[in-house]
C-alpha cells in the first residue's frame, strides 16, 4: 500500500527535476538532462511527455521550453506539497493508539 505511494512520490520527484531543468536551461534536450541528472533517457523521455500533458512545457527545435502555465504552477507547487504534508501528517497511527489496539 505504501510502496505504490513511494513510487509516485519518486516519479513526482523525477517529473520536477525534468522541469527544474527546463525552466533554469531552456532550451534543453533529453541527452543534456540525461547526462545531468543521471536519469535514463527513456525516464526523462516519459517526465518530459507528462510535463508536455500538463502543458507546462512544449517542444522546440533546440529542445524543451516553458510554457505561458510554468510560473503560475512552480507559484502554487509549495502550498499544494505542504496541504499533502499535512494530510500526510494525520494518517499517522499514534503509537499509543496502536499499543491500546
Amino acid at each position: 500500500m505504501i510502496d505504490r505511494l513511494e513510487k509516485e512520490v519518486d516519479m513526482l520527484e523525477r517529473h520536477l527535476q525534468v522541469l527544474k531543468m527546463v525552466i533554469e536551461n531552456e532550451p534543453i534536450g533529453i541527452v543534456k538532462m540525461s547526462n545531468e541528472t543521471g536519469y535514463p533517457h527513456h525516464k526523462v523521455r516519459y517526465s518530459l511527455r507528462v510535463l508536455e500533458e500538463e502543458n507546462l512545457i512544449e517542444p522546440s527545435s533546440q529542445g524543451a521550453i516553458t510554457t505561458e502555465t510554468t510560473s503560475e504552477f512552480v507559484s502554487d507547487l509549495d502550498g499544494k506539497v505542504d496541504e499533502i504534508i499535512d494530510k500526510l501528517e494525520g494518517m499517522k497511527i499514534d503509537e499509543m493508539a496502536e499499543i491500546e489496539s
